[in-house]
């Protein structure tokens, strides 16, 4: 056969491509145009994969049967499932790109058509914007000058503002033996100025009151009788180590929800500090003395500033919501309230700080902006701005984005009932109710990532989005596996990790998107931008450090004096000393060559109830403290339980 005839040959029975495909180790498929046989896929089959082979589709079962494929080694059936969810993740053909067609389109268009007939120029838009902003900052701005003013009471003079946890008292043996350090103990008043909200403050870390172990709650001890119905409010006694500003909400002194002023009389020693409700604080009962403690002066005329923060919401949240209804640049929307909302958290709702004055507070806002706008800038970019294309539901958006930024930049109320304080194994384990609400939140999250998993898919977008998160998810690992660090999700950190996932323009993503920037604000205007990765010191704060524990060898016992002895302290560990605390006080130290490792202690013939505490010291520092052991009035010892306390 001659070389013409053999070329014919192959290319009427297709054995130059059979040739080609042993050559190559893998099938080539003919093309469309010759005689060879084609293999085309049913609608719909699950054994034939589309290709981008310029020749057309490669049945699956053929290619798959190449040399060159390198998955032999998956069985068979997750290959098939593993094509089905590759195919159903793509999307219907063509992508169904999502838009919200307005309710009632005519009205919710009014405002900015308004805008635009009297203002047809874009320089006349920006002196209106111009005008707007200047009306809303010399607005806000008297205001909060007015509300900054401390006013005056009477006899007292000007009251110094304190925040919400000031305390005459420091914690352990902070305030050094028998209490010398936060003297004087009596015979010594303060005019104070509070700020709103103090009862939403709670402590973060276990605080030893006696036998009790206070986490999570206000810090109140003391104040009336259950069954007290004195108006008289200087009557009511409360320990030196609670917290001022709560107080004097339970006392009645000033009002949870606008702050207020007060005079506070130290009264020094006390004993029996009841435990009641009053003003939606329940205190704290002690039933041993104290050697500081403080009451309120009772029937004070002032002309006292009350915090005026709802005020000044009013006045951010009409401005917004004016420029939301009126303007349909998403350039000019975004940038406006993202600044509006920021200022408003950082100075009035949730300021990092209550008691330095507000040009302090103003250069520190001014600081956490900078970068918090470069981040915004971002993420408006990919996702604020791609969302509000061509939107003309302005009315739909003030309610859903801008409502849902308020909502987020107000967390410090509006979430203040979720029982959970820190994303922490520790934290989630002592706080009542963190587990479930963390359950709770983790369904509602998922629920709401289906959705937006529905509608990404709609769009085609779906397998950008699932790599894009598989690189988040990759991260988050990498930084749960560091070494000596522990990751913690701040309110930042979150709203940029589900960001990404509300680009698109539905009523649901309005509403998720909002929420999310706002979280973002009050993130970073409170708490500014705080390490996702801390040691486990930071984390811990005040708490347990799960350090040794002295070692109380014996305790003899008359109704009249106590005498501890105990080992000698770990040197080898660091530990150099021991700290004795007695009613929460620090009573004695004893460090190595002061004689023998033993103390008594005397009581007079009140024979009141005393609780004692020990803890190895380092120099003048301690370890944790033993959980507290009781001497009974009637003379009896109650050993202290097993565990550390601080």
């Amino acid at each position: 056969m001659d070389n013409s005839k053999s070329s014919n040959l192959e290319r009427n029975t297709g054995y130059a491509d059979l040739s080609r495909w042993e050559q190559e180790g893998g099938p080539e498929p003919s093309t469309s145009g010759s005689s060879t046989l084609q293999v085309r896929s049913r609608a719909g089959s699950t054994d034939f994969e589309d290709s981008h082979h310029p020749d057309g589709p490669i049945p699956v079962w053929l290619r798959e049967s190449s040399k060159s494929f390198h998955w032999k080694w998956v069985p068979y059936p997750i290959r098939q499932s593993a094509r089905a969810i590759a195919r159903w993740t793509k999307g219907p053909d063509p992508p169904q790109k999502q838009k919200i067609t307005p309710f009632f389109p005519t009205v919710q268009e009014a405002p900015v058509k308004l805008i635009a007939r009297y203002f047809p120029r874009p320089i006349h838009k920006a002196g209106l914007l111009a005008f707007f902003l200047f009306s809303w900052l010399l607005t806000f701005s008297l205001v909060l000058r007015h509300s900054a003013s401390a006013g005056d009471i009477k006899g007292y003079g000007k009251p110094q503002s304190i925040w919400c946890g000031a305390s005459y008292w420091s914690g352990g043996n902070s305030c050094g033996l028998n209490g010398n350090r936060c003297r004087p103990f009596d015979n010594t008043n303060l005019a104070f100025r509070c700020p709103a909200n103090c009862k939403a403050v709670h402590v973060l870390t276990p605080h030893a009151v006696g036998t009790q172990e206070i986490n999570y709650k206000p810090f109140v001890i003391g104040g009336p009788a259950e069954d007290d119905r004195s108006q008289d409010i200087s009557s009511y006694i409360y320990r030196g180590d609670s917290f001022l500003c709560q107080a004097a909400v339970h006392a009645g002194v000033v009002s949870n929800q606008r702050g207020g002023c007060g005079v506070v009389k130290l009264a020094g020693t006390h004993n029996n500090f009841a435990s009641t409700i009053r003003n939606g604080i329940q205190s704290i009962p002690f039933d041993a003395s104290f050697p500081k403690s403080f009451s309120f002066v009772y029937g004070l005329s002032s002309d006292c500033i009350k915090d005026l923060r709802w005020p000044l919401l009013a006045v951010t949240v009409v401005f917004t919501t004016i420029l939301s209804l009126c303007t349909a640049s998403t350039a000019i929307f975004f940038p406006t309230v993202f600044t509006l909302l920021f200022f408003h958290v950082g100075l009035v709702s949730d300021p990092p700080t209550t008691d330095s004055d507000y040009a302090s507070l103003s250069s520190l806002i001014i600081g956490r902006f900078l970068p918090s706008a470069f981040v915004a800038a971002v993420f408006y970019r990919y996702t604020v701005k791609p969302q509000q294309r061509d939107l003309q539901a302005y009315f739909e958006r003030t309610i859903l984005w801008l409502g849902g930024a308020w909502v987020g930049s107000l967390n410090n109320y509006t979430f203040d009932f979720i029982p959970i304080q820190r994303l922490t194994p520790s934290d989630l384990a002592a706080q009542p109710g963190a587990r479930l609400a963390l359950v709770i939140i983790i369904v509602l999250l998922l629920s709401i990532a289906i959705g937006q998993i529905y509608y990404l898919r709609l769009e085609g977008r779906l397998p950008k989005y699932l790599s894009i998160y598989a690189v988040f998810a990759t991260f988050l690992i990498i930084c749960v596996i560091v070494p000596s660090l522990n990751l913690r999700i701040h309110h930042y950190f979150l709203a940029l990790l589900l960001l990404p996932g509300t680009r698109l323009q539905t009523r649901p993503s309005l509403l998720y998107q909002g929420v999310l920037v706002g979280l973002f604000i009050n993130g970073t205007a409170r708490w500014g931008f705080d390490s996702i990765l801390q040691t486990t010191a930071a984390l811990r704060g005040e708490g347990p450090l799960n350090s040794l524990l002295p070692n109380i060898t014996a305790v003899a016992v008359t109704a009249s004096n106590i005498t501890f002895t105990w080992a000698l302290p770990p040197m080898k560990k660091g530990f150099d000393g021991i700290s004795v605390l007695v009613n929460d006080v620090e009573r004695h130290r004893w460090y190595h060559g002061e004689g023998e490792p033993e103390k008594t202690f005397y009581r007079d013939h009140k024979r009141e109830k005393e609780y004692f505490r020990f803890a190895y010291m380092s120099g003048s520092s301690t370890a944790d403290f033993t959980k507290a052991g009781v001497w009974e009035s009637t003379g009896e010892w109650r050993g202290m339980e097993k565990g550390p306390s601080r």
